[in-house]
């Protein structure tokens, strides 16, 4: 089965809508769902990986477990801080033991993101350029969590970036989406490293699913109807190591309750805003440092962000009671 569409919005109602009315019935640990196998999705616009609807609006744990990614972490509660449920899927408490990050950046000592990169500068159209994820070892012992990915492949064609994930499984509510925005930065991020524009943006997998216990939230998602499309800026032409390596350093920081100080920051205003964003989650889940949050609002370069930020403010100032400020939602 092929679902191509322009953004991710626009993919997940075509997901849904067949999900939803799908007749094949599977009953695996997480729970009972239905099925889709063996798909192919794609998204012309891999910029357009945010959701702008109510239900699916996620930026915050996003740009988390990105980051956690990109640190090479497998530390539970660096994930859990962005994504509580992760401490589930922990063997020992303090590691998850599937996690992506260790496998892409150091595996056995191999770097797999760097080689990937190295090869593509040398060999431009190689078909080499394959992330591994998913390892034969996995199986071998029982585990809470084991990589749902298989492989990223990067294929440069016309000078641009192509991607290719392949996925055992996929959680078409939880967890499609997260891995759309994780893998699509990864794409921008090595075109970038390159010098070439971003591609197209496939996703193959052989086990689409949704569980029923998601069923009613994916059809207030379809009850939402079409959404504006309005991708992420474009990430700024040049390496981007640098302003990554300032970014995860400034992750742990405000992670672990520290302030930033922006002046320091000697990164494109693009990177700035994702710290910001990374401010304002650690504000909005302190209800003395809530109130700092529009003054970090009117700071941000791009307004594209601001329907996030929005609906967390709100979100958080009624869990804690605290009146509205009407015109911070202007």
């Amino acid at each position: 089965m092929y679902i191509p569409a322009p953004t991710l919005d626009d993919l997940l109602r075509r997901i849904y809508e067949k999900l939803l009315n799908s007749k094949n019935r599977i009953n695996p640990t997480k729970g009972p769902a239905t099925e889709l196998s063996g798909v192919l999705l794609k998204i012309a616009n891999p910029r357009m990986r945010l959701s702008r609807t109510e239900q699916k609006g996620t930026l915050f744990s996003c740009l988390g477990e990105l980051l956690w990614y990109l640190a090479g972490s497998h530390d539970v509660r660096f994930i859990s801080y962005y994504l509580p449920y992760y401490k589930e899927y922990s063997d020992d408490g303090k590691t998850i033991y599937g996690a992506y990050g260790p496998r892409m950046c150091s595996k056995v000592g191999i770097r797999q993101i760097d080689n990937v990169i190295n090869l593509l500068k040398k060999k431009s159209e190689s078909r080499q350029a394959v992330i591994q994820l998913f390892d034969a070892s996995d199986i071998v012992e029982v585990h809470k969590d084991i990589p749902c990915t298989c492989t990223l492949q990067f294929l440069i064609r016309q000078r641009r970036l192509n991607m290719i994930t392949n996925m055992r499984s996929n959680d078409a509510f939880l967890g499609l989406p997260h891995d759309i925005f994780a893998f699509t930065m990864l794409q921008e991020i090595i075109a970038r490293t390159l010098g070439v524009e971003m591609g197209t943006y496939k996703h193959a997998v052989g086990s689409l699913h949704l569980y029923d216990k998601n069923r009613n939230s994916a059809q207030q998602f379809l009850d939402e109807g079409w959404q504006s499309k309005v991708p992420m800026p474009p990430m700024p032409v040049g390496d981007p190591w640098h302003a990554i390596s300032t970014l995860l350093s400034a992750e742990s920081k405000i992670r672990r309750g520290q302030e930033i100080n922006f002046d320091t920051l000697k990164i494109d205003p693009y990177w700035v805003d994702l710290v910001r964003i990374l401010q304002i989650f650690q504000y909005t889940n302190n209800k003395n440092k809530i109130g700092k949050v529009p003054q970090i609002k009117k700071q941000m370069n791009s307004q594209i962000y601001n329907p996030y930020i929005n609906k967390r403010h709100a979100a958080k100032l009624a869990k804690n009671n605290i009146p509205e400020q009407k015109d911070f939602f202007i």
